[in-house]
């Protein structure tokens, strides 16, 4: 059997640096396709799009999705007004990702949101953010590591039934919760750090750290064994 295909969202930075090279590119850290390779998936990288209306079409060549970390999502997209704190805006990105999400949701395929990416699927579902949290990011290209706890019944606390220590790297968090979702993972402090959807028939999680970053294949290798177990009756 072909290993499920996991496409990737990416990032786009106007000047990266490698040998003689400075140029835009668009990239993202290896642990992310490391981590699906590890979990038994292929993985494809997913460049942002200037045309979000290929999302659905991109999306059927494919057997799952990780939305990846990365800069915060524009508050226009949640209707609030922008923090001095928050980041500039990344508005293809935005638009890619979301379209992205949106064409996932209604193809009922696998759906992995990462940090920005738990995020961006939490407002794509109409939710909002807090725009800045402290004590989930200490020192700038440096993660951090806490404890989350999983909220029993869940799909995060049957995949991962202890309180963890987890790489985390983030300054925004949750705030109300999107259309459908549950919170599945806590930190300490009551930040949403997990949410899903709980219908047992569509895999959608978000987690607000970084398991790219980590060893634990648990999460990512649900997703992957979600994408593989995907037939045309599963899809909405």
């Amino acid at each position: 059997m072909p290993r499920p295909l996991i496409g990737i969202t990416t990032y786009v930075e106007e000047s990266a640096r490698y040998r003689v090279w400075d140029v835009a590119a668009s990239l993202v850290p290896c642990g992310y396709h490391e981590l699906v390779q590890a979990a038994g998936g292929a993985a494809v990288l997913l460049p942002p799009d200037d045309a979000p209306g290929a999302a659905a079409e991109v999306l059927g060549r494919l057997d799952g999705l990780v939305v990846a970390g990365g800069p915060d999502v524009d508050p226009a997209r949640y209707g609030a007004l922008r923090d001095p704190r928050t980041g500039p805006a990344q508005k293809v990105r935005d638009e890619w990702e979301l379209a992205l999400i949106g064409a996932a949701l209604d193809a009922g395929m696998p759906l992995l949101g990462i940090c920005r990416g738990m995020q961006a699927l939490n407002i794509a579902l109409g939710g909002t953010l807090v725009q800045h949290v402290d004590g989930h990011m200490h020192r700038p290209g440096v993660m951090s590591r806490h404890p989350v706890r999983p909220v029993p019944g869940t799909r995060y606390a049957a995949l991962v039934p202890e309180e963890a220590e987890v790489p985390t790297y983030h300054h925004q968090a949750v705030d109300r919760l999107g259309r459908g979702l549950v919170a599945s993972a806590h930190a300490v402090d009551g930040t949403v750090e997990a949410v899903e959807l709980p219908d047992p028939g569509w895999w959608v999680l978000g987690v607000q750290w970084h398991p790219e970053q980590d060893t634990d294949t648990r999460v990512v290798g649900a997703l992957v064994g979600a994408a593989a177990d995907r037939t045309p009756a599963t899809v909405r």
